[in-house]
Formats: C-alpha cells, sequence, structure tokens
C-alpha cells in the first residue's frame, strides 16, 4: 500500500499543519503526565490502525523511558498489571473516546468518575483534547496512508511554532 500524498508538501497542508502542531504542543506542555500521554496517544492509534502513529509514540515513550513491557501491554491494559488507576482511567477515556461509533454512549459516566478522580481541571482539559486531537492525527494517516516505520525519535522536535 503506497502513501497517497504528503499533506505538509503544499503551502494550505503546511499552514493547517502547523497550528495542528501548535494544539498538540499545548497538551504536551501541560501538567498531565507525559508518560500518560504518550500511552493515550499510543493506545488511540492502535485501535484506530494508524501505523506511522503506533510507530512514531512507542518509539518516542521508549525514548523517554517507557519500558518495553508497558508499551507492548497498552493493547492490553485492562488485563494487565503494570498501570496505575490513573493511567487506566486516561486509557479507558482514549478508548471510549476513540470507540464513539461502537459506544452509543459514547465515555460511559464511571470513566468520567474515574479521570475526575485521578486528574485536575487542566489535566481533564488536556486530556480530551489529547484524545481529540490524536484521533484526528490518526484519521489523517490512515486517509492518506502514511506509512510506519521510518520515525526517528524527536525528528519533530525541531518544528517551529
Amino acid at each position: 500500500m503506497e502513501p497517497r500524498m504528503n499533506l505538509n508538501a503544499n503551502q494550505l497542508g503546511a499552514k493547517l499543519g502547523k497550528r495542528f502542531y501548535n494544539v498538540s504542543l499545548a497538551i504536551e506542555q501541560s501538567t498531565l503526565p507525559k508518560p500518560t500521554q504518550d500511552l493515550v496517544m499510543l493506545r488511540a492509534s492502535q485501535i484506530n490502525g494508524c501505523g506511522f502513529c503506533v510507530d512514531y509514540h512507542s518509539k518516542d515513550a521508549a525514548a523517554a523511558g517507557e519500558s518495553a513491557v508497558r508499551l507492548s501491554l497498552v493493547a492490553a491494559w485492562r488485563e494487565s498489571t503494570v498501570f496505575t488507576e490513573a493511567e487506566r482511567a486516561a486509557l479507558a477515556l482514549a478508548e471510549e473516546g476513540t470507540r464513539l461509533a461502537d459506544a452509543y454512549q459514547g465515555v460511559s459516566d464511571e470513566t468520567w468518575a474515574q479521570v475526575r478522580k485521578h486528574y485536575d481541571e487542566d489535566q481533564i482539559t488536556a486530556l480530551v483534547y489529547l484524545v481529540a486531537m490524536i484521533n484526528a492525527a490518526n484519521r489523517l494517516g490512515v486517509i492518506v496512508r502514511t506509512q510506519g516505520g521510518s520515525y526517528e525519535p524527536g525528528m519533530f522536535a525541531s518544528t517551529s511554532s
């Protein structure tokens, strides 16, 4: 399967990509723990089948010190002992927020209560935006068939805002 296009290769794509990046940067700079952000982005990307995003977020998390065990178990987090209760709440929100078409009620009250138990208002705001943004990024990648495998950790670190 060949990539269909590079969304950043034209003026409009670059302009939109810069704004998309700035929202993502604000989330990254929030008080939501970076390991939690990485786990959420990886899990949503797995669900959505975005090869580039799975590649990107698993490699960045590993480069930041995340263990291979935890990265391997993200897809089976409910049946794993390596995640905190707060991470489990974030992963549940990520799954329910990603699988909206599969869950007619969207995010359950139980999941929302767990998120509120473990995170403050700013962190919840970052988490909700993170789930929305990674789902948007996954959809962009899947639509244009951006391939996984070539990402190198930190390769977008020099992207200017």
